[in-house]
């Protein structure tokens, strides 16, 4: 098998792979419903959670990313009598819009779950972390927060993603 022929088969077999934890996902939420599936629901239907963030009701969130191949995250917060209570994809225009200059780097992540990228330059003394997401109708795009030497939010916005060729 040739160079292209590989090449061609692997970007077939990620598309697949993208498409199929696209679709998981729905089924997945599909089987949820907020009010009445418990913990026990939300575990069995997504598994482990990457990260559990503590509420200061008592409730709990469940961080579910699909960075970096994915182009969502999911959190899911399970009320203080474990039965859900929301069930979000965080990767959206609304919720960037939350991302304010002077947030930390926990409240960016607590926000939008784990980055698919993290970039640390070290001569401008800035981070910069990427999540991948789509902006219908299907363009990819990518959202990018620049943390300062202090660890807080510069700036932050979207632009359609460059693929690895357009660099």
């Amino acid at each position: 098998m040739n160079f292209f022929n590989r090449l061609t088969a692997a970007v077939a077999a990620v598309a697949t792979c993208v498409l199929t934890l696209v679709g998981c996902d729905q089924q997945k939420i599909d089987t949820l419903e907020e009010g009445l599936s418990t913990e026990v629901d939300v575990r069995k239907a997504f598994g482990e959670p990457e990260t559990i963030w503590p509420e200061t009701d008592g409730s709990r969130t469940f961080e579910y990313p699909r960075q970096p191949m994915g182009h969502r995250n999911y959190m899911i917060t399970i009320g203080p009598d474990g039965v859900m209570t929301a069930l979000r994809q965080v990767l959206t225009p609304h919720v960037f819009e939350q991302v304010q200059p002077g947030m930390t780097q926990e409240q960016v992540r607590r926000l939008l779950g784990k980055p698919a990228q993290r970039m640390t330059y070290e001569r401008k003394q800035e981070t910069d972390w990427d999540w991948n997401w789509i902006d219908p109708p299907n363009q990819e795009m990518e959202f990018t927060v620049t943390f300062g030497a202090n660890g807080t939010v510069k700036k932050s916005g979207s632009r359609i993603k460059q693929q690895q060729g357009d660099r």
